[in-house]
């Protein structure tokens, strides 16, 4: 779970990404801001992972904001102006979303401050081979090869890790399941889902097949999966 906040001077584009914040388990929306000053403040005694933030703003724009701040969190701009593109990713920001936004952008944009956030806190599990990961399920720890996992499933409190062979069953929340396997090699797909890109046989619009198994696909998903595969 990462805790974060939004600055903007508009009470719209403050809605916006508050109800995309509920929208995303892995997001806590502590606060929102329409004054720059008031969001210092509480950037300075709070500890915040990520900041929604915009660019023109009064009193103090939004690239100055972040100058001010000793302890930088991630931040995505959220801007209806394209010309600080690049002067943001100088600064490191995670991404650059254009008003309107959609929640798809936010979802792709939130998701990659979550790979940083679980990488910066929660570093992987060392292998003992290449292409292999543990995993601890109860008082037994499983060394598993990467190529054999089919897909995850999340249920309840717990993720089935589905295997060619096997499953195993771990108590681990879906956002932080990156700190397990390489995001490079699997994809979220659905809220309880995130399948091995490299086992997907057939995509439909509404489900995948891997290994003969009908995998669903949520419709926030869909768009950012497509993008992921290069899919038109």
């Amino acid at each position: 779970m990462m805790n974060c906040i939004a600055i903007d001077d508009e009470p719209k584009a403050l809605e916006v990404i508050e109800r995309y914040c509920q929208k995303t388990e892995f997001v806590s929306l502590k606060s929102t801001f329409r004054e720059p000053v008031k969001a210092i403040e509480f950037l300075n005694r709070e500890q915040i992972d990520l900041v929604f933030l915009d660019i023109n703003m009064p009193d103090i724009n939004g690239i100055q904001l972040i100058a001010t701040l000793a302890v930088k969190p991630m931040i995505i701009f959220t801007t209806a102006y394209s010309n600080y593109a690049v002067e943001s990713y100088n600064l490191n920001a995670i991404d650059y979303l254009l008003k309107p936004i959609t929640f798809e952008r936010f979802l792709a944009a939130t998701n990659k401050a979550l790979n940083l956030h679980s990488t910066k806190n929660h570093p992987a599990i060392k292998n003992d081979e290449p292409g292999t990961v543990f995993i601890k399920s109860g008082p037994h720890t499983h060394q598993v090869k990467i190529n054999d996992i089919l897909y995850l499933e999340k249920d309840g409190n717990y993720i089935t890790v589905c295997l060619k062979d096997k499953k195993i069953l771990i108590r681990e929340n879906m956002g932080d399941i990156f700190d397990i396997i390489p995001s490079e090699e699997f994809v979220r797909v659905h809220k309880s889902f995130v399948v091995a890109i490299k086992h997907i046989t057939m995509i439909e619009v509404h489900q995948l097949i891997i290994n003969g198994e009908k995998i669903p696909i949520g419709s926030t998903y869909r768009e950012p999966l497509r993008t992921r595969l290069g899919l038109k």
